[in-house]
């Protein structure tokens, strides 16, 4: 018996020592898991209540589209894009509402919507859609220099075809003819052998043969 109760003794003794030592440590170590794993439920519980907002008031600026009215579609959009920047959604709005811009005339206030979605979005193929978008506005402005500048940007091999298909446009209206040429054709090499599109391309390249 007496034995034991120095054995008993011996490893009280142990954890008395090794409490002194690490004690305070490891209660600080335990409040802060405890506190980390609070934290993060609130994080994501925080994260949730965002994500469902932002669909809720994106589903709001698609009712209030059908309205075809620009000022309604920029104000709904407007939530998105200032409580919401880093989601998906607001960059969408941002798209829905730089359209009802340019379909109601107001070029500039689609181009703003346009570069704030290119600046905003996270996700690379939207932004090769608004480079695509942007590109084709600053054509009709006559902005060839700038034009090409976004379609010369790196972009989706998807996008290949699209995106040389508008820089010859764009150096064809420049009066780049040789130039033009050469992205039609790498356009048609991008694009499927068949279809609507490919033959639209064809017929540009075909325009420009006797062009000097």
């Amino acid at each position: 018996m007496a034995i034991y109760d120095l054995e008993e003794q011996e490893k009280i003794d142990g954890l008395k020592s090794w409490w002194e030592a690490y004690g305070t440590l490891t209660i600080v170590v335990v409040a802060t898991f405890i506190a980390s794993i609070g934290g993060m439920q609130a994080w994501n519980y925080y994260q949730k209540q965002q994500v469902e907002q932002a669909a809720e008031l994106y589903a709001s600026l698609r009712e209030i589209e059908a309205s075809g009215d620009p000022k309604k579609i920029g104000d709904a959009a407007n939530l998105l894009m200032q409580g919401f920047p880093g989601s998906g959604y607001a960059s969408r709005a941002a798209l829905i509402s730089a359209r009802a811009s340019f379909e109601g005339g107001d070029i500039q206030g689609a181009k703003s919507r346009l570069q704030w979605t290119l600046d905003n979005t996270k996700e690379d193929e939207l932004k090769d859609l608004v480079r695509l978008r942007l590109a084709g506005i600053l054509l009709d402005e006559g902005k060839h220099d700038e034009a090409l500048r976004l379609l010369e940007t790196k972009h989706g091999e998807s996008f290949a075809g699209l995106y040389a298909d508008l820089k010859g446009d764009v150096l064809t209206t420049a009066g780049k003819v040789a130039e033009a040429r050469a992205a039609y054709q790498t356009a048609l090499d991008r694009l499927g052998k068949k279809g609507t599109y490919h033959n639209i391309v064809q017929m540009k390249l075909d325009a420009l043969a006797d062009a000097k």
